[in-house]
């Protein structure tokens, strides 16, 4: 079981990664592109067990790690700090932000194996990239309660997945094997599994103020493992 959880990247996922780790009695060390300096406000929030550092030390420090950093800045993840480490892929691919990735494109490679082929010497292993942030801490639950929900993990290394599972189910979530890295593509943004299913169907006839404040007083939608597997065998 991992002591302490380095994360990369310290935006909505990264910190809402952060909270759950620290709530089930993990250390987290947290990291950015612009210094541990600009976490002050985060590391306070998230009390004694969290500290900031560099994408680096924070990949040193890691049990395990996870990479939530734009998918446009893979490439800057220090392949060489991560190497022999477990990480965790929350990254999503959205070309408006990130820019046309040509492989991604064509379905020559899924954003995951293109992760996995720039950190060679760790294990990649998908997941949190199928729902939202916020949502991402209302629905944890404790083991065995019947409204816990599943996320997808996708990997090519099995004892890597069982890291990761062990993880989830730590900070309040069941699981479901999504496959390899190449089947994660049916993890994209678009495909049924894909957070509408978490968030729930948003009232009608809002406007732009009324909807974000439905999304930040929604409760969400608890997914089981049953019904994850079925919208992931629906995206063929």
């Amino acid at each position: 079981m991992p002591r302490t959880l380095g994360i990369i990247g310290s935006g909505m996922i990264g910190a809402a990664v952060a909270k759950l780790a620290v709530a089930a009695g993990l250390d987290v060390v947290v990291s950015n592109s612009r210094g541990p300096q600009t976490l002050a406000d985060l590391v306070a929030e998230l009390g004694e067990r969290a500290r900031a550092a560099t994408p680096a030390e924070a990949a040193r420090a890691g049990d395990l790690v996870v990479a939530a950093v734009p998918l446009k800045a893979y490439d800057l993840l220090p392949a060489a700090d991560l190497a022999g480490r477990t990480v965790i892929d929350a990254m999503v691919y959205h070309p408006a932000r990130d820019g046309r990735i040509a492989e991604l494109d064509s379905g020559e490679l899924t954003s995951s194996a293109l992760v996995q082929r720039h950190l060679a010497g760790a294990k990649v292993v998908k997941t949190f990239a199928t729902i939202d942030f916020h949502h991402l801490g209302t629905l944890a639950r404790p083991a065995g309660a019947a409204d816990r929900s599943a996320l997808p993990v996708a990997g090519d290394d099995a004892d890597a997945k069982a890291e990761v599972i062990r993880l989830l189910d730590l900070i309040g979530y069941d699981t479901v094997d999504a496959g390899t890295l190449a089947d994660s593509g049916r993890l994209a943004p678009g495909s049924p599994a894909y957070v509408q299913p978490y968030m729930g169907e948003r009232p009608e006839g809002l406007s732009q103020e009324e909807a974000q404040r439905w999304f930040f007083t929604s409760p969400g939608v608890p997914v089981s493992a049953a019904r994850v597997k079925e919208l992931i065998d629906t995206a063929g």
